[in-house]
């Protein structure tokens, strides 16, 4: 049946060895919608970004680019502005008919760490072929922090497929009639558009600028630093912001958005035409999100936004972004925030997890 492939057939495919990995994997990494990766105990340096290419395996294209080799066993950061390719724990073994999709984790979209995926033979980053079958690396760009990492730690995610199982425009009116998953008009257009929020109630804080100087963050401390060392506020008064280029921020939409239990959303950015900026590095939203019977009434979606080539005047209720709905092949067994250490369910304005609340 098409559709994205649910937890419980998720570990289906592992118990089938079409996902393997050393050490084995464990419940804790099964989401909804998409397995969580783990970094590997080697980072490799490499003096750009790169894709295999037809043909190639990422081991050899690693020769070529390679500068050094950090071990990760003991703790080791990865600095600002550096690119690191990661062997991960996990390869797969897929079917012919069965695709993947990756993404970076929402906390790794926070913080402004780029992480995407690469395969032997890859022409894509985080798109995964069909029948793929050999090891996966994550490619790191740590932007605005560096951070501390160690083997085992989750920064990106997979999630399979089968078949086409995007909802078209009138697919997902019709969704949205039955199922509301936005509070308010639904602006459709190849995708649900959502809109920023830069007139918060009751305050004038509308988000946060990362700050270009600033300390280590070790990824395994969750609610430990103080905000204020690491970001700026940014206020508005009067509903607009001016973003500068090559600075990172997090904002929010004005939307509450809903994912019923049947459905998977992914983030996709909005017309290059609107303005010199990007939003979202981590996409996925899995079913159950910002679902009330899952305890996700009033869920926000966060923005991570960097400025390009100059400088953009971003306004209250500007649409940046669409979300792409796809079917579930079939209803998963657990749902985001239910029954979940989610730690993002229910949210609004809201800074990754290592910092405190």
């Amino acid at each position: 049946m098409q559709g994205v492939i649910p937890n419980q057939l998720i570990q289906t495919m592992i118990n089938a060895g079409e996902i393997t990995a050393r050490p084995a994997i464990t419940s804790e990494q099964i989401q909804p919608a998409s397995l969580d990766l783990r970094l590997g105990d080697v980072a490799y340096r490499v003096r750009a970004s790169f894709l295999a290419g037809h043909g190639a395996k990422v081991s050899d294209r690693l020769e070529e680019f390679e500068m050094h080799r950090v071990d990760l066993n003991d703790g080791a950061v990865l600095e600002k502005g550096c690119v690191y390719v990661v062997p991960l724990m996990e390869r797969l073994d897929l079917p012919a008919d069965l695709a993947a999709v990756a993404n970076a984790k929402s906390s790794t979209g926070r913080l402004d760490l780029l992480t995407r995926t690469i395969t032997d033979g890859g022409t894509e980053f985080d798109r995964i072929a069909p029948g793929y079958a050999g090891p996966l690396y994550a490619e790191i760009c740590p932007r605005s922090f560096s951070v501390l990492v160690r083997p085992g730690m989750r920064l990106n995610q997979i999630r399979f497929g089968r078949g086409d199982a995007v909802l078209n425009d009138d697919a997902l009116r019709a969704l949205h009639d039955v199922t509301p998953l936005v509070d308010g008009d639904a602006v459709i257009d190849e995708g649900l558009g959502f809109s920023v929020d830069l007139k918060l109630p009751e305050t004038t804080l509308v988000g946060y600028r990362a700050k270009p100087h600033t300390g280590v963050i070790d990824l395994d401390n969750i609610g430990h630093y103080e905000p204020a060392e690491y970001w700026e506020e940014v206020h508005s008064s009067n509903g607009q912001i001016i973003l500068d280029p090559g600075a990172f921020y997090i904002l929010v939409s004005r939307e509450a958005v809903t994912i019923p239990p049947d459905y998977a959303a992914e983030m996709a950015p909005y017309l290059a035409m609107v303005g010199e900026f990007r939003v979202h590095y981590a996409g996925f939203f899995d079913p159950g999100f910002g679902y009330a019977d899952a305890g996700g009434a009033g869920s926000r979606g966060v923005l991570e936004v960097r400025c390009h080539e100059a400088p953009f005047v971003l306004e209250h209720g500007q649409v940046v972004g669409r979300l792409v709905y796809e079917r579930m092949c079939e209803a998963p067994t657990q749902l985001y925030g239910a029954e979940l250490a989610s730690n993002y369910q229910g949210q609004g304005l809201k800074l990754s997890k290592h910092f405190k609340a």
